[in-house]
């Protein structure tokens, strides 16, 4: 049996079609706007997300720096985002150090908050004593949170909100394309009232390198000077934008079977002994459980050749993605049956 890596759907490997895109990209000086890959990948996205324009990054990491960067003023200004959300826990501290940002952690079952409590964390406006308010932080899948969607009317009371009380908004879309396929919801009703939003192509959607994000076209001309500034211009991107062209035309509607496989994996885990999961609550290609011992679990599942992340003593994640089929999670669930058992 081939190792089945569920640590992330960060794991996957490009595909024969997919690399035979890359080898075949016609590229060329992409910081001279010369690249003919990069320039349709970015009109691609910003159609897609319901934007004037785009920008090619070589990660979602980076591209939540720099969409903070515009919104947010150096000085004491305040993001408020959940309090699990990526820029929190996995940006090393990234809001802190470049943008000067504040962060306002949210709570909100998994990973998704609301504009009441959005309107309970303002500051009050005018306060010198106090943080000015100033950008809201939607991820859409929550990562933490267990892949949970942002329903569309959650979202429309956060960006009401928000335009209301003069605040920007942001939408984290790493994994945007798995809420678009298991809602049906279009991805442009989901991110075009943001000032800013991204997708992740590392992630379900298979390819190696890159996320773009969108915006109007003033503020995407800002953040190619922060793409500059920070050392993510690049030259001939064409051959990794052609892997998230290729994603994007190959690997969005199967995502759904990933979104299976999660259920189907959930649904064993649950039935095991010591392993406390809902179903219900999987929604796309996140699944984390707890059991008793999370770092023994990953342990021994790793010498049975099933990896998963142990996200702390008690809680562990599995993610599906286009490298695991039906047969891996099969595998999965009778090693950690013979590991719980």
């Amino acid at each position: 049996m081939e190792p089945v890596n569920l640590y992330s759907d960060t794991q996957t490997r490009p595909t024969p079609a997919m690399r035979q895109a890359m080898a075949t990209a016609e590229v060329g000086d992409e910081q001279r706007g010369a690249d003919p890959t990069v320039l349709a990948l970015q009109e691609r996205v910003a159609e897609l997300l319901g934007h004037e324009a785009a920008l090619f990054l070589p990660s979602g990491t980076m591209c939540n720096a720099i969409a903070f960067r515009l919104h947010v003023r150096p000085g004491g200004d305040e993001v408020l985002l959940h309090r699990d959300a990526h820029p929190v826990l996995f940006e090393a501290g990234g809001p802190a150090s470049l943008s000067g940002a504040m962060l306002r952690p949210l709570d909100g079952a998994g990973g998704v908050f609301d504009a009441a409590t959005v309107a309970a964390a303002l500051q009050p406006a005018g306060d010198r004593y106090a943080p000015r308010s100033r950008l809201v932080s939607v991820e859409q899948t929550t990562n933490m949170g267990g892949g949970r969607i942002w329903p569309l009317e959650t979202i429309e009371g956060v960006l009401d909100l928000a335009r209301a009380r003069g605040l920007r908004a942001h939408l984290d879309g790493a994994r945007l394309m798995n809420a678009v396929v298991a809602s049906g919801v279009e991805a442009a009703a989901y991110a075009g009232g943001f000032d800013t939003a991204w997708i992740d192509f590392t992630k379900g959607l298979g390819a190696p390198v890159g996320a773009c994000m969108a915006g109007s076209r003033e503020l995407i001309d800002e953040a190619w000077r922060y793409k500059q500034m920070w050392g993510g211009a690049l030259r001939q991107a064409g051959i990794v934008a052609a892997a998230g062209l290729h994603a994007l035309e190959h690997h969005v509607e199967r995502l759904a079977e990933d979104h299976a496989n999660a259920r189907a994996l959930a649904e064993g885990l649950a039935e095991l002994p010591g392993v406390e999961l809902d179903p219900a609550t999987v929604e796309t290609n996140i699944v984390i459980f707890a059991v008793p011992d999370a770092p023994a679990l990953v342990a021994a599942l790793e010498r049975a050749g099933v990896t998963m992340g142990a996200l702390d003593a008690t809680r562990v994640r599995a993610v599906t993605h286009l490298d695991v089929d039906r047969a891996g999670i099969d595998h999965a669930l009778v090693a950690a049956g013979a590991a719980l058992g």
